[in-house]
């Protein structure tokens, strides 16, 4: 539980959540069964593979590293997307994220963004995997720009010490963050892998 309490706490304040106005509640006029559609398809999808509750968070730490929180990731009609991207290899989640927007898309289309969606599946992923549970703010746009080249300053496991303290703090974030997200992410991923 603890890595997951430490990583989305880290999310949610330090990695840039898009250009919307934020707010808890965001489509409770406009599509009010949102959250509960998003949190049934990953229910569904954690039940059949334990292991996509940590495929859920590495899916959004991975969307919002490049370019902020907007769902960029799942962007595929363009030659070099930035899902294609070295460190992206091994990334899972795609098929729900897709399954809770099309069940949104018959429900309310064009109202919840694919970006908002990612962040309330690794929510929902983290209360699953006996996490703790916690608001997320939503109203976030989704990116238009999927680019192999934005992905190039992912983190990757072959990084040197500064190579990754370059990354993190070029992204505004510190040494302390390097540490909690990296070995956050890594035990989660280990842990709920091996289940």
């Amino acid at each position: 539980m603890a890595p997951f309490v430490f990583l989305s706490l880290l999310f949610l304040c330090l990695i840039g959540d898009s250009k919307g106005q934020l707010r808890v509640g965001f489509y409770s006029n406009t599509c009010p069964q949102a959250e509960t559609t998003v949190h049934d398809v990953v229910r569904q999808a954690v039940t059949s593979d334990t292991s996509m509750a940590a495929g859920l968070l590495r899916l959004h730490f991975h969307d919002c590293f490049v370019e902020g929180c907007d769902g960029s990731i799942l962007i595929e009609n363009v030659p070099q997307k930035e899902r294609s991207a070295n460190g992206h290899q091994g990334v899972k989640g795609f098929d729900v994220i897709e399954r809770a927007k099309a069940r949104l898309e018959a429900s309310c289309p064009g109202v919840v963004s694919c970006a908002d969606i990612v962040a309330l599946a690794a929510r929902d992923a983290i209360i699953m995997a006996n996490g703790p549970s916690y608001q997320v703010p939503t109203g976030r746009r989704d990116g238009l720009v999927s680019d192999l080249s934005l992905a190039k300053d992912m983190p990757d496991v072959s990084d040197s010490i500064q190579q990754l303290k370059t990354k993190f703090l070029n992204k505004g974030l510190t040494e302390k963050d390097l540490v909690l997200l990296s070995g956050t992410l890594y035990l989660s991923l280990l842990h709920y892998t091996r289940h």
